[in-house]
């Protein structure tokens, strides 16, 4: 059976993809992954997907590498990690009170095929007064994600609604992986 590898170092997608029932190793990709903000994102989040996938094939020609990535946009403004906590306060506020569209990119690759798609999802936030932010970055969740929180941990209650994919953002489309990986041959 070959290998998978999954390109990431993301505790959540190595948690999502043993879901999928398969066997595999986690490298993660050191790559530039710098968002050209000026291009169409759905895009520029495939297109980094693929460069991690790529990056760890060519260490390991015979698998199949997953690669991911996840962006958290509001007012066509791309949020990336915070860089500290005022950082994490301004997306924070930025967020509080409103929508914001969440796009996850995946790379299914192997040295015979190339599978790439991105998932975009609406989340709605509630409204957050200054003390809610405090506390929720004090929680130190917000440190190394996209937008400076996680749905499926602590900031679960600041959120209203979602019109598309949980697991996608949460950072991994998992049915998309686990229907693309059931077509490929394993063996």
């Amino acid at each position: 059976m070959k290998q998978i590898v999954l390109a990431s170092q993301s505790p959540r997608r190595k948690e999502l993809l043993e879901k999928c029932g398969y066997a595999f190793i986690t490298e993660p990709a050191d790559i530039d992954e710098t968002i050209r903000e000026d291009q169409d994102l759905c895009r520029e989040i495939q297109r980094l997907s693929k460069r991690k996938a790529e990056h760890i094939l060519e260490k390991h020609p015979d698998c199949i590498v997953i690669g991911s990535d996840t962006i958290v946009v509001v007012d066509n403004c791309v949020l990336g990690k915070p860089k500290d906590h005022a950082d994490a306060q301004n997306m924070l506020r930025m967020l509080s009170g409103r929508a914001h569209q969440v796009i996850t990119g995946i790379c299914i690759m192997s040295s015979q095929r190339v599978y790439t798609n991105a998932v975009s999802s609406d989340v709605h936030f509630a409204s957050l007064n200054d003390q809610e932010i405090l506390d929720y970055i004090a929680t130190g969740e917000c440190d190394d994600k996209a937008g400076a929180y996680a749905i499926q941990g602590y900031g679960s209650k600041f959120i209203k609604g979602i019109e598309g994919d949980y697991y996608s953002i949460m950072g991994f489309p998992l049915h998309l992986v686990y229907e693309e990986l059931k077509n490929i041959d394993l063996y």
